[in-house]
């Protein structure tokens, strides 16, 4: 039976649709994506899931205090037995109550080699402090901002001509590639957490060497 996986977005969801072409090119076995949720109705990540035949639903948090919002998106999620939640650009903290729905089966990607720049514009401040490497995390999520225990991550130089838009533009890259690895060990099964280390079998490491020249 095939793993269910679903996503929280509130964008364009450029880390959905790499997710959903490693699940359609088998790089995360026995999976599926089952159900896509947005705080915003009009988030183009939404139509994108459509347009590749997975449920969409748009969830506006306008108004709602968090965990009042978090029990709407928990139950759809619960209705479509999802095992694991993916964060992909979706813009908000989650509340306890979400956290212990999917304890340690919630899992994001952040623009930085965390604990550096949590939160907004990782890129803009790599830059302004003037690192010669970022890079992208993929953590498990818990109730604090960007803070959850590490599965992987990828280091990516930063270059003496490098904006936001071209340092963000090759960070964006590596994300999509070790997310996957992620999602692949944790759907596997592969590894424990101990203490803030997430420690993989023998034989489950996740590559997170960067490919940056």
């Amino acid at each position: 039976m095939s793993h269910r996986i679903g996503v929280l977005l509130s964008g364009r969801g450029s880390n959905f649709e790499a997710l959903a072409d490693s699940v359609a090119a088998g790089r995360i076995p026995n999976a599926e994506i089952v159900l896509v949720v947005s705080n915003r109705e009009n988030a183009p990540g939404l139509e994108r899931a459509k347009e590749r035949g997975i449920a969409a639903l748009g969830i506006p948090s306008k108004g709602l205090q968090r965990e009042a919002y978090d029990k709407l998106v928990v139950a759809e999620l619960q209705r479509e037995r999802v095992e694991l939640v993916c964060l992909a650009g979706f813009m908000r903290l989650l509340s306890p109550y979400f956290v212990s729905s999917f304890h340690n089966r919630i899992i994001n990607v952040h623009p930085s080699l965390l604990p550096s720049f949590p939160g907004l514009e990782s890129q803009r401040q790599a830059l302004e402090y003037g690192v010669k490497f970022t890079g992208c995390t993929v953590h498990l999520v818990d109730e604090n901002l960007d803070a959850g225990p590490i599965l992987a991550q990828a280091v990516v130089p930063v270059r003496d001509d490098d904006t936001d838009e071209t340092l963000s533009a090759r960070v964006l890259a590596e994300e999509h590639r070790i997310y996957t690895e992620a999602v692949r060990l944790v759907l596997s099964g592969q590894y424990r957490v101990q203490g803030r280390r997430v420690i993989a079998a023998t034989g489950a490491q996740t590559d997170s060497s960067s490919k940056q020249p």
